[in-house]
C-alpha cells in the first residue's frame, strides 16, 4: 500500500473534482491518500473525504478581474506567482519526506513536485488562450509551462488524444518537445456520474462566473425565465445563500445546490445553459448527448475559445451574454447534438492507474492484497 500526494488548483471546483475518479481508484487500491490544497478545493475534498491528511498551502493569484482576463494583471502578479511555486515546493517536500509518500499527483500547481519522488503533473492547458489571439503570447505560455513540466515524470491531460474527439483544442495539444515527450492523454475525468433517473426537468440553468460578471448574467436570466417554456431550475452561483423558492409553478430558484444534488439535477435535466468551462464540459461528455447552450463568461478567455470550437465542431451552439435571448438562443443550439459518445471517467481513471500510476509505484507497493 503505497502513500499518494494530491494537490489541486484553487481556481474554482474543477481541478479538485475531476481529481475524484482518480483518488476513486487510488482508495480500489488501497493507498493512503493525502491532500495539499487551499481555498474551496480544500474544503470540497475535505467534506468529501474527511480521514484523509490535509495541509493548506496556498497557490496562485488568478489572472481574471471583473472584467475578465488582464494582460496587465499577468505581468503584476509574475514575482508572486514565482514566489509561490518555490514556497509551496519547499513547504510540499517537507511534507513529502517526513510523511514518507511515494508519489505526487499535482493538477495544475508548478511547485508541488519532488525530484526523489516520482511527480505526476495534471493539466489542459498545455498552451493558454489571450486576449485577440496574440501567436507569440500564446507560444511563450507553451514554453512557460514546458519549462515546469521538466520537474514532472508525466504530464496527464485529461481530454482525448488530438486526433480523437480532443475537447480542449488547441489548449491541450503538447508541442514543445519536453511536454510532448511526457503526455499521456487520460480522456475526460469527471466527477459528475450517469445516473437512472427520468428527464424531468426541461432546463438546468447555471449561473457562475466571478461576482460581477455573475450578477450580470443572473439579472439577464432572471429578467427572461419567465419566457422560456417547460419546467425550468436555475441555480444562482451563490453558496452562503439560503433562495429555495418557486417563482411560478414550472420555475424552481435556488442559491446552490451541492455536488450531489448537482449530479442528480444535471441528470433530470433535458438542456442546459451554463457557462463554457472546461470542467462542465467533461460533465456534460460524461452524462453523454446532453444538449446545452453556452454563455461563456466576458473576458475570460478560455471559456471564450472553447465556445468558439465546440460551435465550429457542430457540437453546441453558444452566445455572448450581452446579446443572450433566452427563447431564441435556446432554439438555435436545439440544432447542435451536444457530444459525440467517448469513454467515460471511471473507465479512464482505471485505465491512467493500470498504465501511468501504478508503473511509479515502489515495487512492493503497487498491489492491493486480496484474500
Amino acid at each position: 500500500m503505497a502513500r499518494i500526494l494530491i494537490s489541486p488548483l484553487a481556481w474554482g471546483l474543477g481541478h479538485a473534482t475531476r481529481d475524484i475518479p482518480i483518488i476513486k481508484v487510488l482508495l480500489e487500491e488501497g493507498h493512503t491518500i493525502g491532500v495539499v490544497a487551499t481555498g474551496a478545493a480544500y474544503e470540497l475534498l475535505e467534506k468529501e473525504y474527511p480521514d484523509f491528511d490535509f495541509y493548506n498551502i496556498t497557490d496562485y493569484p488568478s489572472p481574471y478581474t471583473a472584467e475578465g482576463f488582464s494582460v496587465v494583471r499577468v505581468v503584476a502578479l509574475y514575482p508572486l506567482m514565482f514566489r509561490n511555486i518555490i514556497r509551496e515546493t519547499r513547504l510540499v517536500r517537507k511534507i513529502i519526506r517526513r510523511e514518507k509518500y511515494d508519489l505526487v499527483i499535482s493538477d495544475n500547481r508548478f511547485g508541488i513536485h519532488d525530484n526523489q519522488v516520482p511527480s505526476l503533473f495534471i493539466s489542459h492547458q498545455i498552451r493558454y488562450s489571450v486576449p485577440g489571439y496574440i501567436e507569440w503570447a500564446e507560444r511563450t505560455s507553451e514554453w512557460f509551462n514546458a519549462r515546469y513540466h521538466s520537474n514532472f515524470d508525466r504530464v496527464i491531460i485529461p481530454d482525448n488524444p488530438p486526433n480523437v474527439l480532443p475537447l480542449s483544442g488547441k489548449l491541450g495539444k503538447a508541442n514543445q518537445r519536453i511536454t510532448k515527450q511526457k503526455t499521456y492523454y487520460a480522456g475526460i475525468l469527471s466527477s459528475i456520474q450517469k445516473l437512472d433517473v427520468p428527464e424531468d426537468i426541461d432546463y438546468l440553468v447555471s449561473v457562475s462566473g466571478p461576482a460581477e460578471q455573475k450578477e450580470k448574467f443572473r439579472a439577464v436570466v432572471m429578467d427572461q425565465i419567465a419566457e422560456l417554456p417547460g419546467k425550468k431550475v436555475v441555480l444562482l452561483g451563490d453558496p452562503g445563500g439560503d433562495m429555495d423558492e418557486r417563482l411560478d409553478e414550472n420555475t424552481h430558484i435556488m442559491s446552490h445546490a451541492s455536488r450531489d444534488e448537482m449530479t442528480r439535477l444535471m441528470n433530470r435535466a433535458k438542456f442546459m445553459i451554463t457557462r463554457s468551462g472546461y470542467t462542465t464540459v467533461m460533465e456534460l461528455a460524461e452524462l453523454g448527448g446532453k444538449q446545452a447552450l453556452f454563455v461563456p463568461t466576458p473576458g475570460q478567455t478560455e471559456q471564450e475559445y472553447l465556445s468558439d470550437y465546440y460551435e465550429k465542431m457542430g457540437w453546441f451552439y453558444s452566445v455572448s451574454q450581452k446579446d443572450l435571448d433566452l427563447v431564441r438562443d435556446v432554439e438555435l443550439a436545439r440544432e447542435y447534438p451536444g457530444l459525440p459518445p467517448m469513454s467515460k471517467s471511471a473507465n479512464n481513471a482505471r485505465r491512467l492507474y493500470d498504465e501511468v500510476i501504478r508503473g511509479y509505484l515502489p515495487a512492493d507497493k503497487r498491489y492491493f492484497l486480496t484474500a
